[in-house]
């Protein structure tokens, strides 16, 4: 019995973090659809690979300010910035569900807006984990259909390149990103996902201090992580659906080739991660499934591009 505990704690939180970028992938693939017919795209051209060199530059430049600003113990302003900006995205994502359903503009704003408030308070008063996990569903799946709507497939794959090589040195090399991570922790904000390892876990009470080599008390994975490779899993089946009649449930077979690429770059991160030290995600998740695309590319016969 003790065995079949130690699996469950073990292996459980992994399997839930991947239906977690599975959910984050199927919402904003549901997503995409009234948001590019409503023109909700972030770039006009969605050719320009210029687009990438733009978010890679915006990526920069936020994370030099977030580590100016933790150095300087500016944590009030930094929970600020992100909860505007977690408001905002939820308002997207709320806006392109609601035209899923009605027509009215009225309705719509009401309601997105409400739900906005709704979920913004209930995240600064209640930041607990099923609330972050929520929340940073909702705003990692619509960043996905966003940013995978205004680019099409060779900016999303210069992005997901660059983005990997940046994660590798951030993490292998500078290692400034894990002292990013564990100074944003205590913010208790919707730029990870946590699965707890027991039933009792609270995050609100987890203090994050561990000695080295000590097992944390739950699972905890980027947000970015599950973002970036669902950009190409969505850009591929918005711009490669004039080519691809080979479809199952309206995805393309190199949408669907992403998705399991996607998986295929994440169990074999976690191999890693078992071994207990912090890992860089998109090397694996993207290099994942930009090889799911080419094969699913291969396989239904469409153009790459």
């Amino acid at each position: 019995m003790s065995s079949e505990n130690g699996f469950l704690k073990t292996y459980a939180p992994i399997f839930a973090m991947a239906g977690i970028i599975l959910a984050v992938q199927l919402v904003a693939l549901l997503l995409a659809q009234p948001m590019n017919a409503k023109g909700m795209q972030a770039f006009e051209d969605p050719d320009s690979t210029v687009n990438s060199l733009f978010y890679i530059m915006i990526i920069l430049i936020f994370t030099f300010f977030l580590l100016i600003a933790l150095k300087k113990n500016m944590q009030k302003f930094i929970k600020l910035v992100i909860l505007l900006a977690v408001a905002s995205t939820v308002y997207y994502v709320s806006t392109a569900l609601m035209l899923l359903i009605t027509d009215s503009g009225i309705l719509i704003y009401v309601i997105s807006l409400s739900l906005t408030i709704v979920l913004t308070v209930l995240l600064y008063k209640f930041p607990e984990w099923y609330v972050i996990n929520t929340i940073g569903l909702i705003i990692g799946a619509g960043a996905s259909a966003i940013f995978g709507i205004s680019l099409s497939i060779i900016p999303v794959i210069v992005l997901l390149l660059l983005l990997a090589v940046y994660d590798a040195i951030s993490v292998y090399k500078t290692k400034h990103m894990i002292d990013l991570a564990e100074g944003v922790m205590d913010l208790r904000l919707p730029i990870l996902f946590i699965i707890p390892k027991k039933l009792n876990y609270s995050f609100l009470k987890d203090n994050f201090k561990k000695e080295e080599g000590e097992e944390r008390d739950a699972f905890f994975m980027g947000l970015g992580d599950a973002v970036m490779p669902t950009i190409l899993v969505v850009s591929s089946n918005i711009f490669l659906a004039k080519y691809s009649p080979l479809q199952y449930m309206g995805i393309s077979y190199p949408t669907i080739g992403a998705m399991i690429g996607t998986f295929t770059g994440y169990a074999i991160l976690m191999i890693f991660v078992m071994k207990g030290k912090p890992q860089a995600g998109l090397p694996f998740l993207n290099a994942g499934a930009i090889l799911g695309y080419v094969t699913g590319v291969l396989i239904s016969g469409v153009p790459f591009y």
